[in-house]
């Protein structure tokens, strides 16, 4: 008789070729994702004169540098590493979602999309918000560029098996609660270490109640609470993204697979390493105030004296007040900002562009920002639902697919010193540029700071909507 297992158990046992008395696990990739920055592992596999293992398992992007001003090819250094991911793919003959290439985008809003990430599979790629894939039951990390060679070479990775923790929230959302301010939230509860050294499985009838676009943005987010990895086990939500994908099982391979995923479930009396619980009706939106996502508060929140903090919080408070330019005790709300962002693969789905715009229609943005769609087709998709014109006529600009602002490497920047509203993940000094301040909030929150030119309770402009 087996004991009861998590959904981390299932899809690491179903992964694992051999165990190192080290308790190190050797584990088999189903599928493995390369982009431009990938080039020092290729370098690294070069050196050996060894070839990919499993062509057909690899898959390479251009989105980090990809220039979101398509008419402006990319030159330099830039157009360098993408040319060599262009060379690398075409020498080891891989699959390449590159710059014109109609399926073009973020990683991980284009495997989802593509039905490459489904329930049950292992997935890698050099990037830390790997994760986002989790959302789909499967198990999905980030890695270094070491790793990211022994995976090009063997298919295989070594991993050592990170704890278990359950995160539940249950109830319902409060109206403009998204799923941005449902991970905020938690992370400013635990902190930005809270979950360091787990796997994280959300549960609770408000993750159910989630679109698989509101589950991508929750795991994606459990980097930043430090989590290895974040999950929710798959259901009829899931199968029904999937069904129809262009690489999703067809047929009686389809019935077959949704047999399998519906047992991608933690038995009832798992145990896990950890439990949290959260109520749905406590999360407000929620924005960060700091250099950290777990320095971040409910809009109606204040921004807090670090001398009421712990010593460690306390100091890193004052650091981050200081790079901030804000003044401890004061309201977030009706704080100034001097540009917005709109995209990423944390909120730049379609979802996040609709309800971007549900706040933009028929208003102007006081302060200048770009929306860049989080692939190809959902560029097309907005453009198919007059989504473009909206942010166009507000002032935006409507650029083409890609990391773009969120992490700054294909040239799309603030200034030093700009405050910028952001649907990022990341609000780190300088990730969008040297000296540039950023606070993190779901896309409908950076459009009313938009329209007011300062972060702005979104539930205000609503409300003038629909009185």
């Amino acid at each position: 008789m087996t004991l009861p297992q998590t959904l981390l158990d299932k899809l690491w046992s179903a992964h694992e070729v051999l165990l190192r008395e080290d308790d190190m696990s050797l584990l088999w990739v189903d599928r493995h994702w390369v982009h431009e920055g990938s080039h020092h592992a290729f370098g690294k596999i070069a050196a050996r004169d060894l070839p990919v293992k499993e062509p057909s398992l690899t898959f390479a992007v251009v989105d980090h540098y990809a220039p979101t001003m398509r008419n402006k090819p990319a030159s330099g250094s830039i157009g360098r590493m993408i040319d060599t991911l262009q060379a690398n793919a075409k020498a080891h003959d891989l699959k390449i979602f590159d710059l014109n290439d109609t399926d073009q985008g973020i990683v991980h809003v284009i495997s989802p999309e593509q039905g490459i990430t489904l329930p049950g599979l292992l997935i890698n790629c050099g990037d830390s918000h790997t994760s986002t894939h989790g959302a789909f039951g499967a198990l999905s990390f980030g890695v270094g560029a070491t790793e990211v060679a022994h995976i090009l070479a063997t298919q295989t990775v070594w991993q050592a098996k990170p704890k278990s923790m359950r995160i539940t929230i249950n109830g319902e959302l409060p109206p403009s609660v998204t799923a941005k301010d449902m991970a905020l939230h938690w992370i400013a509860e635990l902190g930005a270490g809270g979950a360091r050294g787990y796997a994280i499985e959300y549960a609770g009838s408000a993750v159910r109640a989630l679109s698989m676009e509101g589950r991508m943005t929750l795991c994606n987010l459990s980097i930043e609470g430090g989590a290895r990895l974040g999950m929710i086990a798959p259901d009829e939500v899931t199968f029904d993204y999937l069904e129809g994908r262009p690489y999703s099982p067809t047929g009686s391979e389809w019935e077959n697979a949704m047999r399998y995923w519906a047992t991608l479930q933690s038995d009832y009396s798992a145990h896990f390493d950890k439990k949290v619980t959260i109520d749905a009706k406590d999360i407000a939106p929620t924005v960060t105030w700091g250099t950290s996502p777990d320095q971040a508060l409910p809009i109606t929140g204040v921004i807090p004296d670090p001398s009421r903090l712990e010593a460690k919080s306390s100091s890193a408070a004052e650091d981050a007040l200081d790079y901030m330019g804000l003044s401890s005790g004061k309201p977030i709300a009706g704080t100034p900002i001097d540009r917005v962002f709109i995209g990423s693969c944390t909120n730049g789905r379609i979802e996040d562009l609709r309800s971007a715009a549900s706040v933009l229609r028929g208003r102007k943005s006081k302060v200048p920002g770009m929306v860049s769609p989080g692939s190809t087709p959902i560029k097309v998709q907005a453009e198919m639902e007059g989504l473009d014109r909206i942010f166009i006529e507000a002032g935006l600009d409507w650029v083409a697919s890609g990391c773009s602002m969120c992490v700054g490497m294909n040239g799309d920047l603030a200034k030093a010193g700009e405050r910028c509203a952001s649907s990022t993940n990341r609000n780190f000094p300088g990730r969008q540029g040297r000296g540039a301040r950023t606070h993190l909030m779901a896309p409908a929150m950076v459009a009313a700071a938009a329209v007011t030119g300062t972060i702005t309770d979104v539930r205000k402009l609503i409300n003038e909507v629909t009185q």
